[in-house]
């Protein structure tokens, strides 16, 4: 097989089912984003970027996000994905991690202001940018030059194609670090593309019959992987620009829709807006991850319903959709995460973390992967990726999880201390080195709690002499991070909990977590 093969370009099929994307109600053929691509790499040749430069893209589910990924895949340039809930510390932290010479950019989209955040960065903060590019708009920066993205209306001269090397970086996604800030997992066009064609042929996906309405952001592997999917099927997408349930309802009845990936929190608001006993008879999979209290409750209810949901398993550096639940497993089974790979070319081992030996079936330690659609790397961070791989170049996971005799593994829990808030993976160091930064706090722990219901996260300050009011610490992080990050109570304590041991001392973070719960009961 040739590189082609393996390239993104390869996934467009401009004999398959027509229309390819649908908009919000615009339909949008395989033709006529093949020529959208063609129209974007020419934009792009024409801002000065080429071959191994890179772009951030921080834009909602729009054509111009897809035909900017494409684009970049033809010209050989790395494409950074920026979360649109995402503020000025992150956006920060991102382009210069990734050495971005050019941002595109919302010129605003409902309540977040683009504009503000980027007032938030100092250029010497990141000081391989460039440029900025608005879609909707001629300008949102005084700080760098910025040029409209006029990519499908001005003609451009046509961009000389290089066809990026297909195993080299192409996409980075944002994940979790142990300190400030998150690393990028960098995929290239063969783990993009392979993982694509795996899901489409594991779903059984057919282009006449099946569909999918995205509603998860393409910034997030969840998103991109489920798109790239039916992208490789040939079957039709219905792209949500940003979730909302009342839109998605109309566009599962209306159109039919036979595939839909998100939260349990998306699922569960579809439902609250369904007064039929089986309001989407069309629906076969919901794919879903867990992220709250009372899932199991929502996929019962689900199911007397007529809403199958399958439990998922995925990360950014394995991809989203690794694995997925079979129709025929048993109820309990189908809705746990995990299931079966989606390539028949990846091994799912268990690693006894007391032992260090690989466990069998049954026992629980930490789940490590090697398939096709594992990543590069960890971007411009070698020590990361090698900490990450094992010798014989499986990815260590770090969550926890059993192998089942049947030759499918479940998901139980994430290992150490990362919280997920808001549906993303979240280091908790990452939400007290901005605490830390404030005046008045001379340290802080971050710890998750179970809150009404939803996943938030608590602070627990050691003041400096001068106490910090917490009204003006939750208003220093709502400007540097995104909402779902900003600590719900943030508490002032002497001393945190410890315990001594021959590996140095460790902050008892569980007790950290029983003392959040037992002050906000005590509220």
């Amino acid at each position: 097989m040739s590189p082609n093969d393996f390239s993104l370009q390869s996934l467009i099929r401009i004999e398959a089912a027509d229309p390819a994307l649908v908009f919000d109600g615009r339909a949008v053929s395989r033709a006529e984003f093949s020529t959208k691509v063609e129209q974007t790499a020419a934009w792009l040749a024409a801002q000065g970027i080429g071959q191994g430069d890179v772009v951030a893209v921080w834009l909602v589910n729009r054509l111009e996000w897809l035909a900017l990924l494409f684009a970049a895949a033809r010209l050989g340039v790395v494409v950074a994905a920026v979360n649109t809930r995402y503020r000025s510390a992150e956006v920060a932290h991102l382009l210069k991690l990734s050495g971005a010479k050019l941002i595109i950019a919302e010129a605003g989209f409902r309540t977040i202001d683009f504009a503000a955040i980027l007032a938030g960065i100092a250029k010497d903060e990141v000081p391989a940018l460039q440029r900025l590019a608005v879609v909707g708009a001629d300008t949102i920066s005084a700080h760098w030059p910025c040029v409209r993205f006029d990519a499908f209306d001005a003609p451009y001269p046509p961009a000389q194609h290089v066809q990026g090397d297909v195993d080299l970086p192409m996409l980075l996604y944002t994940t979790s670090g142990t300190t400030k800030g998150p690393k990028l997992v960098a995929h290239s066009q063969r783990t993009l593309a392979t993982h694509a064609v795996s899901v489409a042929r594991a779903l059984q996906l057919d282009p006449q019959r099946h569909s999918l309405l995205a509603m998860l952001p393409f910034c997030g592997t969840f998103g991109m992987t489920s798109l790239l999917g039916f992208v490789a099927a040939g079957a039709t997408v219905h792209v949500l620009d940003a979730f909302e349930a009342a839109p998605a309802v109309k566009i599962l009845r209306d159109c039919r829709i036979t595939h839909s990936f998100g939260s349990d929190e998306m699922f569960r608001r579809i439902l609250a807006l369904s007064d039929e006993p089986r309001p989407f008879p069309h629906l076969e999979v919901c794919g879903f991850a867990a992220f709250q209290p009372g899932w199991r409750e929502l996929a019962a209810e689900a199911e007397t319903r007529g809403m199958k949901l399958f439990g998922l398993y995925g990360s950014s550096e394995v991809q989203a959709l690794f694995s997925i639940a079979r129709g025929s497993d048993a109820f309990a089974d189908r809705i746990e995460g995990g299931g079966w790979p989606m390539s028949p070319s990846a091994r799912v081992r268990v690693r006894d973390t007391e032992t260090g030996e690989l466990a069998t079936s049954g026992v629980s330690g930490e789940i490590e992967i090697s398939a096709p659609s594992r990543f590069l790397g960890y971007f411009n961070n070698p020590e990361a990726t090698r900490d990450a791989i094992t010798a014989d170049g499986f990815f260590r996971t770090g969550d926890i999880g059993r192998l089942r005799g049947d030759g499918s593994f479940a998901y139980e829990t994430r290992a150490g201390d990362a919280m997920r808030l808001g549906g993303f993976l979240v280091a908790p160091g990452e939400i007290e080195d901005e605490l830390k930064s404030c005046t008045g706090v001379a340290d802080a722990q971050v710890v998750a709690v179970d809150l009404k219901g939803q996943a938030r996260c608590v602070a627990f300050v050691i003041p400096a002499k001068q106490p910090p009011m917490q009204e003006t610490l939750v208003a220093r992080l709502r400007e540097r991070l995104a909402g779902y990050k900003v600590p719900a109570r943030i508490y002032l304590v002497d001393a945190f909990p410890i315990t001594d041991s021959a590996n140095g001392v460790k902050i008892q973070r569980a007790r950290l977590r029983a003392m959040a719960m037992e002050r906000i009961a005590a509220e």
